[in-house]
């Protein structure tokens, strides 16, 4: 697959600068989200992952700065009271959050950042940041489906199978706040949903910085 625009400011061509967006996917437990994520991660060299903050314990196999940024929750309320995260929530008693310096720098970089986010993060965002994100939710193609594919994974207990199903119903009711919405029957195929999505979303006007300088020079036979 070809490789996405650059930034061109050290080409012979226009200087367009083209400012990254933030790619925000979210799903309900065994839609298939992860999948699709690690292969648009695989396949473009553009695109990176964001890494949160949390205070939860560091796991045996985990890499402090890869999986996460492992904190304190000292650290974690002054984040918060310094307005450095762009999200955060609290789940099972441990916190999580966005920092937003990293990726502030990335989009000015004109780099995209790639967010596995829920609902609940996906608004802080969107009331911070409308203009630079860009919301796809995945959808199972059925319910039936989406539970065989839990039990498949053998992971969990058939009670714990049915805590997801149930919360699964909740996440999905809020689908129509996203912008994009893609039905995962086949990973492939949605894959390259996603990246026709951000194919098109990286040339929207409002991220080519210097567009309009461009454009007058053209009017003026620059």
């Amino acid at each position: 697959m070809s490789q996405p625009l650059q930034n061109q400011t050290n080409s012979p061509g226009p200087r367009i600068h083209r400012r990254g967006l933030m790619l925000v996917m979210s799903s309900p437990s065994g839609a298939g989200k992860t999948t699709i994520s690690r292969q648009l991660l695989a396949t473009d060299s553009n695109l990176r992952m964001s890494v949160s903050v949390t205070t939860r314990p560091q796991r045996p196999g985990e890499t402090d700065g890869v999986d996460y940024h492992f904190i304190d929750k000292t650290r974690f309320d002054a984040m918060v009271a310094d307005r450095q995260l762009l999200e955060y929530a609290a789940v099972f008693s441990n916190f999580y959050g966005t920092p937003r310096a990293p990726v502030e720098e990335a989009l000015r970089q004109g780099r995209d950042v790639l967010f596995d986010l829920d609902w609940q993060g996906t608004q802080q965002i969107a009331e911070i940041a409308r203009e630079d994100l860009v919301s796809v939710f995945i959808l199972p193609p059925s319910g039936n489906e989406l539970e065989r594919r839990l039990r498949t994974r053998a992971q969990d207990s058939a009670e714990v199978i049915a805590q997801r199903m149930a919360k699964a119903a909740d996440e999905v009711s809020h689908w129509a706040e996203y912008d994009y919405v893609i039905v995962n029957v086949d990973v492939e195929t949605s894959v390259r949903h996603v990246q026709a999505v951000m194919a098109a979303e990286r040339l929207k006007r409002r991220r080519q910085i210097g567009l309009s300088e461009f454009v007058k020079g053209l009017l003026h036979g620059a």
